[in-house]
């Protein structure tokens, strides 16, 4: 069974571009080619909810060749059709195609949720919970889901609180190994080349308001201001705040940045970040973008409801004339920009963050039954293995902590040399 392919004729291309992909992703096919050789995911139904790009269906191929049976899902917006071709055309269930619309995408979930995953593998956890509200007849055969983003794990943690969470889900997205490298390094690159790319403009001189501070935000606007941009954050979070601060960019409230911007990207994966009356004090011509995201991060549905009236768009770009008579150019209608309307992360960063998530899969299975319902950190070890892995593939090494160092940090006292801190002299 799968669902509606919308170029399966492509599935050739698709299949040389997972199969280009993979080569540069080492941790991934190490982490893949152990869960085959452990058996652990053999006859384990997996669904993967992903973006769905070569990296991605690596991911996704590697799982079944381990002898999992994978199902795949991913929203329009979102979706590579040629991957997705090449995904059926292998016999993996399929339930993506481009330009689906949002009663489709709800369909495609439910489908991928007929298969009865054992495990969910989840970016922004909308499988997750639409399978605690539509089919929690599944939950309790599940070994539990992984997730691997802020603006997904977030939501989780409140359903742990309520008390409404009922499987154990490893927030892949905390792991060092994704956060440190996917969020800062890849999601900032992608995000403003995605944004320059769209624009055609030089950046030498522009001004860049980064909304938001955390892995995303800060690297953003590390990536802006080596394009050229002057940078100005804005925070809620005072620590953050003067984090940018030391990290020499302008800080400012967003009510007051928004006046100068040329353009203005949100990165707090929270809703109605940038508000219709923060759209309304951009100068005339700005643009506007979300990086990470989630739905209405910047309120168009507001904007709209306040009079604002598309009047025309080239591709992933539209201006908006708002009721103050100004326009602005939105670009991809405040979607994820770097994954709806770009080529996504660099494949080496994502290979890190796929190693995550294998090793999250392999966690949960390994511990099946013994973890409880709630968010769970992925274990040091395996965290640093992911890494290691990396580390090696780059020609790089790490030192070991040697016996002596071991017993200096596994004790409170100084080491003899210098017992006494504070030794008494003769005068």
């Amino acid at each position: 069974m799968t669902g509606r392919i919308a170029a399966p004729g492509r599935w050739r291309e698709g299949a040389d571009r997972i199969s280009w992909a993979r080569e540069f992703m080492p941790a991934t096919t190490t982490l893949g080619a152990e869960l085959a050789t452990s058996g652990r995911v053999r006859g384990i139904r997996i669904g993967v909810s992903d973006v769905l790009e070569p990296k991605t269906a690596s991911v996704a191929l590697l799982l079944a060749e381990a002898g999992a049976e994978v199902s795949v899902s991913c929203v329009g917006r979102d979706t590579d059709d040629a991957i997705a071709a090449a995904l059926a055309h292998a016999g993996i269930p399929t339930y993506a195609h481009r330009g689906a619309t949002e009663a489709e995408d709800r369909e495609n979930v439910l489908s991928l949720l007929s298969h009865r995953p054992e495990v969910i593998v989840d970016d922004g956890a909308q499988t997750i919970r639409l399978a605690h509200t539509e089919r929690p007849d599944l939950l309790p055969a599940m070994a539990g889901a992984t997730e691997q983003t802020t603006s997904g794990v977030r939501p989780l943690r409140t359903m742990e609180r309520e008390g409404a969470l009922r499987i154990p889900v490893v927030a892949a997205n905390d792991a060092r190994t994704k956060s440190l490298f996917d969020n800062a390094h890849g999601t900032g690159q992608s995000v403003v080349l995605a944004v320059a790319d769209l624009l055609d403009e030089p950046w030498g001189g522009i001004d860049v308001v980064v909304v938001g501070f955390g892995r995303v935000g800060s690297g953003v606007a590390r990536h802006a201001a080596a394009l050229g941009a002057r940078v100005t954050v804005t925070e809620v979070d005072p620590v953050a705040a003067l984090q940018a601060a030391y990290a020499g960019y302008s800080v400012e409230a967003l009510a007051r940045a928004a006046t100068h911007a040329d353009v203005l990207i949100s990165t707090t994966g929270v809703a109605h970040t940038v508000t219709a009356d923060d759209l309304s004090r951009l100068p005339d011509g700005a643009a506007v973008a979300v990086g990470g995201g989630a739905a209405q991060e910047i309120s168009l549905q507001h904007a709209f409801r306040d009079g604002a009236e598309e009047t025309s768009r080239s591709g992933a770009v539209s201006r908006l004339r708002l009721a103050n008579g100004r326009t602005i150019r939105v670009l991809d209608d405040g979607h994820c920009l770097n994954v709806s309307a770009a080529e996504g992360n660099p494949i080496p960063v994502m290979d890190l963050s796929f190693g995550v998530q294998l090793s999250a899969v392999d966690h949960l299975l390994v511990e099946r039954g013994r973890l409880a319902p709630g968010v769970h950190l992925l274990p040091s070890a395996a965290d640093d293995r992911v890494a290691a892995i990396a580390l090696r593939a780059l020609g790089g090494g790490v030192d070991s902590i040697s016996d002596a160092q071991r017993a200096h940090l596994s004790s409170w006292r100084p080491p003899a040399a210098d017992r006494d801190p504070f030794p008494v002299t003769d005068p």
